[in-house]
C-alpha cells in the first residue's frame, strides 16, 4: 500500500528564552511592589484602602500575561496577516481619543474611557507602528536574496508612522511623539536605510519641533518644563517642582535605601504622579542605589534578549520588528529615568513593566510575547520552519 503523504505547519519550538522571561518577571514583580509602596499611604489615590493598586496593578498584569501567552502561542504567518489590523485599531483608537469619548488627564486628552476603565491607545500605537513598518520591509523583500531597503520602502515605513504621529501630537502627548519618534528611528537604521535619510529625518523632526513651539501647538505647560529642565532653580515651586522633588526622594536612598514602605518621601508623598511617571524614584529611596541599579539590570537584559532575537532570525519581519520593539522600550526606560535624575525634560512617559498603568502594561506584554514568537520561530528546527512532511 503506497504511503500517503501529508502536510503539516505546526512549529514545534525547543523553548522560551527564559532569560527575557525571567527579567519580565522580575520587572513587573518588583514594579507592582514599588506601585504598593508609592499608594498605599495616599488616602486621596486610594479612599483609604491601602492594597487598591495593588490589586489593580496585580490584575493589570494578569491580563498582560493572558495577552503575552497568547501571542506567543499564536502561528507566525498570523502575526503578519492581523498586524494591518494591529495598526487600523491603533488608528482608530488615536482617532477617538479626539472625540467626545475622550477624556483629558495632566493636560493631555490621550485616553478614553471605556465603562470606568481607561485605555490609553498611544500606548497600543508604538508596537503598531513597529509591526507595520516591519511589515512594509518584509513584504517588498519578499523573495529578494538580499533585502535592500530603498526609497519606495523608506516613505512606506514613514507614511505608516505619520497617521499615528500626527494624531498623537493633537492631543497632545510629547512623551510618546519622543518615543515613537526615537522608534521609528531606530526601525529605519536597523532595516537599512540609507544614512541621508536618516540625516533627512533627524533634520526634519528638529525643524517640525522648532515649527511646532513657535507656532504655539505646545500647551504652556509642556514648555515650562522644558524650560525648567534648562534651568531646574528657574521655577522650582512650579515648573521645576517635579524635577526637584524626584532628586531628592532618589538621593535619600543612598546605598542600600530606606527601605519597602519606609521611604520618607514617598509616604509623605512629595512627589507626583509618582506611581506613574516617578516610579524609579521609589526604588531609588526604598531600594539604594543598589536596588535601583538591579532594576536598571533587569531592563537592560530585555533588552539584550529583543537584539539577541532579532540578530539570530532569518526572517526579515522578525528582526526587524524585534529591533523596533528594542528600541521603545530602550529610550522609553531612559527617558522615564533620565527625567526622574533630571537629565532628560519632564514628559510623562512610564517605565516599561514598572509604572502602573493597564495600557502601558498590555502594550509592553504584547511586545515580549512577539518577541517570545520571533525567538521560538527562529529557534525551531530547519526542517519545522516549513511545512514539515511525514508519512503515515
Amino acid at each position: 500500500m503506497t504511503p500517503r503523504t501529508t502536510v503539516r505547519t505546526t512549529v514545534r519550538a525547543p523553548g522560551l528564552d527564559w532569560w527575557l522571561m525571567g527579567a519580565v518577571l522580575a520587572l513587573v514583580t518588583v514594579g507592582t511592589l514599588l506601585v504598593w509602596s508609592a499608594t498605599s499611604a495616599r488616602d486621596t489615590l486610594t479612599g483609604g484602602d491601602p492594597t487598591a493598586y495593588l490589586s489593580k496593578q496585580v490584575t493589570n498584569v494578569a491580563i498582560g500575561t493572558v495577552l503575552m501567552v497568547m501571542v506567543m502561542a499564536t502561528d507566525h504567518r498570523w502575526v503578519r496577516i492581523l498586524a494591518p489590523l494591529v495598526y487600523l485599531g491603533s488608528v482608530v483608537g488615536l482617532g477617538l481619543v479626539l472625540s467626545p469619548v475622550g477624556s483629558t488627564v495632566n493636560g493631555s486628552r490621550s485616553w478614553i474611557d471605556l465603562g470606568g476603565m481607561s485605555v490609553q491607545p498611544s500606548e497600543f500605537a508604538k508596537l503598531a507602528v513597529v509591526i507595520g513598518m516591519a511589515l512594509v520591509v518584509a513584504e517588498r523583500s519578499e523573495g529578494r536574496w538580499r533585502a535592500r531597503v530603498g526609497a519606495g520602502e523608506v516613505l512606506g515605513m514613514l507614511a505608516i508612522a505619520a497617521v499615528p504621529a500626527a494624531l498623537i501630537m493633537l492631543q497632545p502627548d510629547l512623551g510618546t511623539m519622543l518615543v515613537l519618534s526615537a522608534t521609528v528611528f531606530g526601525v529605519l537604521a536597523v532595516s537599512g536605510a540609507p544614512r541621508r535619510w536618516l540625516v533627512l529625518l533627524v533634520g526634519g523632526g528638529v525643524t517640525v519641533a522648532l515649527a511646532a513651539v513657535a507656532a504655539g501647538a505646545l500647551k504652556q505647560y509642556q514648555v515650562d518644563r522644558f524650560l525648567a529642565f534648562t534651568n531646574p532653580d528657574l521655577d522650582p515651586r512650579g515648573a521645576g517642582y517635579n524635577v526637584e522633588q524626584a532628586r531628592i526622594a532618589v538621593g535619600n536612598g543612598g546605598l542600600v535605601g530606606q527601605g519597602l514602605f519606609d521611604g520618607s518621601q514617598t509616604r509623605s508623598g512629595f512627589v507626583p504622579e509618582q506611581h506613574t511617571d516617578f516610579i524609579f524614584t521609589v526604588a531609588g529611596e526604598e531600594l539604594g542605589l543598589l536596588g535601583a541599579g538591579a532594576l536598571i539590570g533587569l531592563l537592560v537584559v530585555v533588552l539584550w534578549r529583543a537584539l539577541v532575537i532579532a540578530s539570530r532570525t532569518d526572517d526579515v519581519f522578525g528582526r526587524i520588528a524585534a529591533a523596533g520593539i528594542a528600541c521603545w522600550f530602550g529610550f522609553q526606560a531612559f527617558q522615564n529615568i533620565g527625567m526622574c535624575l533630571g537629565i532628560m525634560p519632564v514628559t510623562g512617559v512610564p517605565l516599561p513593566f514598572v509604572s502602573y498603568g493597564g495600557s502601558s502594561m498590555f502594550a509592553g506584554m504584547l511586545a515580549v510575547g512577539l518577541l517570545q514568537n520571533i525567538h521560538l520561530r527562529a529557534t525551531a528546527p530547519a526542517a519545522s520552519r516549513f511545512a514539515g512532511l511525514t508519512t503515515r
